[in-house]
C-alpha cells in the first residue's frame, strides 16, 4: 500500500500474445480515480523508456484513495493496453 503524497512509479511492459517485447506508437498514460473518473492524461516518451517495451512514469497520488492507471498505444495498427490499480493511504 502507498502512503498519499508519496511518489509512485507507474510501470508497463508491452508484449504481443506470444510473449515478444514490442514498442508500441502514441503511447499515453491515463490516470482514473476510484471512481473511474478521468483525472489526467500523460504523453509518454522514449525519455519514459527503460528498455524495449518498458516504460514508465512517476506519479504523485495526492488525496486519492484508490489509483486506476492506463497505458495505451498502437502498434501494427491495432490498439495495445495495460491497467492496473494502487490503493493509497494517508497516517
Amino acid at each position: 500500500m502507498m502512503l498519499q503524497g508519496d511518489t509512485v512509479r507507474l510501470k508497463v511492459h508491452f508484449k504481443t500474445f506470444s510473449g515478444e517485447s514490442v514498442d508500441p506508437t502514441d503511447i499515453t498514460l491515463t490516470i482514473f480515480s476510484e471512481d473511474k473518473t478521468q483525472i489526467e492524461q500523460i504523453s509518454i516518451t522514449d525519455t519514459n523508456k527503460e528498455n524495449v517495451g518498458v516504460y514508465f512514469y512517476d506519479y504523485i497520488p495526492d488525496d486519492i484513495q484508490e489509483l486506476i492507471f492506463e497505458f495505451r498505444g498502437l502498434f501494427g495498427d491495432k490498439p495495445i493496453l495495460s491497467r492496473g490499480n494502487i490503493n493509497t493511504k494517508f497516517i
